[in-house]
């Protein structure tokens, strides 16, 4: 149990104020053995043991109600957070909310998401915890902002639901500048998510460097985390993975390819009706789902020849999570796609160049080039789809415009030169070359998302055939799509807020592994990364929702979407926006529909040597987190107030009987007959 006014305890040893008393009372008396009385004492012994017990039960009860008194001023809170509030309260409260769409997941039956739950369970207990600062810190945010008080959590905008992942790593950061900035004394942080893996980053090297800041930090800083981990039993959502304009002889069609994924228990086939919205006019298509994914591959959606341009959503049926139940997108006429590659050996550069230049479909138009570095400055950076640097990592000069290309939304692949040399790419290099005689093979790669993902046909990629007989090794802090079974990167992206980085530890060349030969996975990689690149070609972008926060969304026009998003926060939002000539299409982030819950064993090592708790909670569920229990004190103080005033009720006066005599007590009450003169005068003995 734990109190809002700890100090208060220090009264405790006042129970001890009815012994006192008591022994001090005793003092007062002194006994004078007088031999004529001895017997008449003696006797009279015989009846203490009841009234010994009624003076010790009314010493405890007194006891009991100073102590009751006590424990009710000093405002004891019954919950299962274990030393929530030791050291009474705290000087700064910052809280970190998880809006992404995951928590927009509704209880069964309850109609309540997750972080309505949330907002409601933070705002009542912080309410009665109270603090001199409260500072929110939410998924889109990018600093820490003071609010008047926790009421605000339900109803501010910014603590409305959007389509953006939850960087908590990131969140944690800007809490921490914040404590070091401000110089808070004691701090609480309260962490409301429902702790899925793409919001949280376990594996992130940014973990350590958050626990060591904090740690050296001069405050004291706790830890609450207010945990939903519960999934739905049944929840269904979709997304399109490719759209294409296709012109026949007399019209034009859309073939929208689309993935629909259920979390349901049972792998029964349910039937499922799909909208397609194109600009407006609608048609329904009915499908049968069995099993967790159902691939709909080229569903052909007539459209005027002269629609060059244009918007369209898929919807499915309203369930547990309304989040995942639309998904925009934008089509626009191919545009093509222009491979550079940055290499000064040639024998290298030839399957890379072909791999780029073979177009997966007759509609798109492919090409490469191959050039050195020193020609970068004639680069028409608006035109390349993808770039596939195999040189030393570039120099400042040249690492300028290539993190331009980055920051819109570009894509590069980078492979290990002859010579690694010593540059670094956003803290990321080469080391050493190392042979393996004879050749290994990869061990592991990430099949359900990425550029590796299985087929839409869901056939794995023969990534485990491929044979390395040297790679470069890797250092920095990378994200791993594919090991070799001497545990060394083969494949890595490198994670960034705009496009794509990715590193390849080996080339194509015969003598350093078989992706010549074994040429599946090379060109699928390969086209993977253009068809990314080519999103940010055209008049069109298809955009995860908060990839576009930097591109000024001020500006931008609300064409199809939530009718309450607030402009500010449209690059937060999925819907359809204009920006200057540009249609643009944003939706939530693909790990978000495949996301899993973090163990609690890992979330307690992530904060391992910091002052942490956590307790999980259910949406639907306005239980209270923590309860002032005071008046359960209060009540128990009275009822021991009553019970001692009934034990020092005088005992009932005897009836007196026709001799006009009072009648003796029983035996069993009061001993051998003593007459009340005799007994009068024994007690006065007493001085």
């Amino acid at each position: 149990m734990t109190f809002l006014q700890p100090i208060l305890l220090a009264a405790l040893p006042l129970i001890a104020l009815p012994v006192i008393i008591h022994l001090i009372n005793q003092r007062r008396y002194q006994s004078v053995r007088w031999g004529a009385m001895m017997f008449l004492l003696a006797a009279n012994r015989m009846s203490r043991g009841y009234a010994r017990l009624r003076q010790i039960l009314i010493l405890i009860f007194r006891t009991l109600a100073i102590a009751g008194l006590i424990f009710a001023v000093s405002r004891p809170l019954a919950s299962g957070w274990l030393g929530l509030t030791a050291g009474g309260q705290a000087d700064t409260t910052i809280i970190l909310l998880d809006r992404s769409p995951s928590m927009l997941e509704q209880g069964a039956g309850t109609g309540v998401s997750k972080l309505e739950a949330g907002r409601e369970q933070l705002a009542s207990t912080l309410e009665t915890l109270g603090s001199d600062r409260w500072v929110l810190v939410e998924t889109t945010s990018e600093n820490a902002i003071e609010i008047d008080s926790p009421d605000s959590l339900r109803k501010l905008p910014s603590t409305a639901p959007v389509g953006t992942s939850s960087d908590v790593p990131a969140m944690l950061e800007q809490a921490r500048d914040y404590i070091k900035s401000n110089k808070t004394g004691r701090t609480e942080v309260w962490i409301c998510s429902d702790i899925r893996e793409n919001d949280w980053n376990a594996e992130s090297g940014r973990w350590q460097t958050i626990r060591d800041s904090i740690l050296e930090l001069p405050q004291a800083v706790r830890f609450h985390l207010l945990a939903y981990p519960s999934e739905a039993k049944s929840n269904t959502s979709i997304r399109v993975t490719s759209v294409r304009r296709f012109e026949t002889v007399d019209n034009a069609e859309l073939l929208v390819s689309l993935k629909i994924t259920r979390n349901a228990s049972t792998e029964d086939s349910v039937t499922l009706p799909v909208q397609f919205e194109i600009e407006g006019a609608r048609s329904e298509l009915t499908v049968n789902v069995e099993g967790p994914t159902l691939e709909l591959i080229d569903h052909r959606i007539p459209i005027e020849r002269s629609n060059d341009r244009g918007w369209g959503k898929v919807s499915i049926p309203a369930d547990s999570n309304s989040a995942d139940n639309d998904f925009y997108f934008v089509f626009d006429r191919p545009q093509k796609r222009h491979t550079l590659i940055v290499s000064n050996d040639p024998q290298t550069a030839i399957p890379l160049q072909l791999a780029a230049s073979i177009s997966p479909d007759q509609a798109t138009e492919c090409s490469a080039e191959t050039l050195t570095e020193q020609q970068l400055a004639t680069v028409d950076w608006e035109a390349v789809s993808l770039v596939m640097w195999h040189a030393p990592l570039p120099g400042e000069e040249s690492a300028k415009p290539l993190n331009d290309y980055i920051n819109r939304g570009g894509q590069v692949v980078f492979l290990p030169p002859r010579e690694p040399g010593s540059a670094a790419f956003r803290d990321v290099r080469w080391n050493s070359w190392s042979d393996q005689q004879p050749a290994i093979r990869v061990e592991f790669w990430r099949g359900d998302q990425g550029i590796l993902a299985n087929s839409q046909s869901g056939n794995a990629l023969p990534v485990g055939e491929l044979e390395v007989r040297r790679f470069c090794e890797l250092s920095g802090e990378v994200t791993p799509l594919a090991r070799l079974r001497n545990n060394q990167i083969l494949f890595a992206h490198l994670p960034t807020t705009h496009g794509g980085v990715y590193f390849c530890t080996t080339t194509p060349n015969l003598q350093d592994s078989s992706l010549t030969t074994n040429g599946v996975v090379l060109y699928v990689f390969i086209q993977r990364a253009i068809e990314a690149g080519a999103a940010i070609l055209g008049q069109t972008r298809q955009l995860a929702a908060g990839a576009g926060a930097s591109d000024q969304p001020i500006n931008w026009k609300q064409i199809s979407g939530p009718e309450d998003a607030l402009s500010t926060d449209y690059a937060h939002q999925s819907g359809i926006y204009s920006s200057e000539e540009k249609l643009l299409a944003v939706n939530r982030d693909q790990a978000e529909d495949e996301s899993r819950v973090l163990p609690e064993e890992k979330i307690a090592g992530l904060f391992k040597g910091l002052s942490f708790n956590r307790v999980d909670d259910q949406a639907g569920s306005f239980e209270g987190l923590i309860q002032e229990v005071w008046r359960i004190f209060l009540v128990a103080m009275l009822i021991a107030l009553m019970v001692e005033a009934i034990l020092c009720m005088p005992r009932r006066v005897p009836k007196v009987e026709d001799t006009g005599f009072p009648r003796r007590q029983s035996d069993e009450d009061a001993g051998p007959t003593v007459d009340r003169a005799t007994t009068t005068q024994a007690t006065s003995t007493t001085i």
